[in-house]
């Protein structure tokens, strides 16, 4: 295997094959803003818990814990936000779509700001700032699809809204 592998490099240098950047390895064209809808969710929660632990004082080791691994989640879910919500922007809208959906471009720009801004706050209103603004970029995704959207109540511990496309 490394002999092939070494004949590829060495192909690779002489031809210089291009570069394919996609979504995934095969162009699918399977979007969804689901993910990152969770992820603005665990955000949300995350920032509740650490609240809560700082609200009983962090006196114990395991406040401690319980606080840096909020804290990592939180960080985490971030950042797979941000991911979901680039490789909408760059894979699935087009130039058709900033037409369709006036302020698109503005609306996810600030989702990746908040999205940061969250990360470096544990306030609460800034996690459902991100959250409202994922699900305004989830009915922006649907209205592309020419699919319409409610809000439902989640059945998570966070009790806010998930933008789902109507049946």
């Amino acid at each position: 295997m490394n002999a092939v592998k070494a004949i590829l490099r060495g192909l690779d240098r002489i031809v210089g094959f291009p570069v394919a950047y996609a979504h995934c390895d095969i162009p699918c064209g399977i979007y969804d803003p689901h993910a990152a809808q969770v992820a603005a969710h665990t955000v949300v929660r995350m920032d509740s818990l650490i609240a809560d632990v700082v609200k009983g004082g962090v006196s114990s080791a395991e406040d401690r814990n319980k606080l840096v691994r909020y804290i990592s989640v939180k960080e985490q879910h971030a950042e797979i936000l941000k991911h979901e919500v680039e490789v909408l922007w760059s894979d699935y809208f087009k130039p058709d779509h900033l037409k369709e959906v006036p302020g698109l471009h503005e609306l996810v720009w600030n989702t990746l700001k908040l999205a940061s801004k969250a990360k470096q706050s544990t306030d609460l209103k800034v996690a459902e700032e991100l959250l409202e603004s994922v699900e305004k970029v989830a009915e922006a995704f649907w209205k592309t699809k020419k699919v319409a959207t409610v809000r439902v109540k989640s059945f998570y511990p966070t009790e806010r809204t998930f933008v789902y496309p109507k049946a």
